[in-house]
């Protein structure tokens, strides 16, 4: 049976995806504009954004607004380790990533009412976090604390960890894991392509009196973020499941 020819976007994309592979076109270089690259393979403009999106799903190339498009560095991967507590000590990977911070105060809202289980108008603090490789975003967060338990000045030294003198022991941490579409705010912020699934990661922290100390809202692109959950099972636990 015959297979159908490719379709112009596809054998747009594949060549390309071929320049990339073998070096033609090199991690940080901008593509020619999208009016020189249509021109170039005689197809319309909308064809040529398309083929563009294609290897965009892809991580092969990033649209950086007002600048063009440009192909994209082989970004670091990076892992969340669950389990209620962030690594001792940071990985080689998250040490290679700058992290700007922002502190915001508002009031709580709906579905931030329902998330840290308080009444509406109460006095929050936003920290939005955006990790970077290079000039690349890599990964972002909002991190809601009550306004009684935020750091007082966010550059003393690394949030997280601020935040974790600042917090009362914790009885119970849920971690929520999902996939999903990024926003469009998610993926201009983290220049990714709107179909490219990412890593949707809620984390509710609660103290030993049933209050809701933190919760974060973390977005992993997929082709760059990891997950893993490790459960420790102790000779106690191994006996009550016998």
């Amino acid at each position: 049976m015959t297979q159908p020819a490719p379709s112009r976007r596809h054998t747009i994309a594949e060549d390309l995806r071929n320049q990339i592979a073998t070096g033609r076109l090199k991690p940080g270089e901008r593509l020619p504009s999208e009016a020189q690259l249509a021109a170039r393979y005689t197809v319309s403009t909308p064809t040529l954004r398309s083929s563009l999106a294609l290897l965009q799903s892809e991580g092969l190339i990033e649209k950086v607004h007002g600048s063009g498009n440009f192909v994209r560095h082989l970004l670091r991967r990076i892992t969340y380790v669950g389990g209620g507590h962030a690594p001792s000590t940071p990985t080689s990977a998250e040490e290679a990533l700058q992290t700007i911070v922002r502190a915001t105060q508002l009031r709580a809202h709906a579905p931030l009412t329902a998330l840290l289980k308080v009444a509406p108008r109460s006095p929050l603090t936003e920290f939005f976090c955006l990790s970077q490789e290079g000039r690349t975003p890599h990964s972002m967060a909002r991190i809601y604390v009550p306004r009684d338990l935020a750091p007082a000045d966010i550059h003393e030294g690394p949030l997280v960890a601020r935040l974790a003198k600042r917090l009362p022991p914790l009885a119970a941490v849920r971690e929520t894991v999902g996939t999903r579409l990024p926003t469009q705010d998610e993926a201009t912020t983290l220049r990714i392509s709107a179909t490219l699934a990412v890593l949707s990661i809620t984390r509710v922290a609660t103290d030993t009196t049933g209050r809701v100390v933190e919760a974060t809202l973390l977005v992993l692109p997929g082709d760059r973020a990891d997950a893993v959950f490790t459960t420790h099972h102790t000779t106690e636990s191994r006996r009550a499941e016998a």
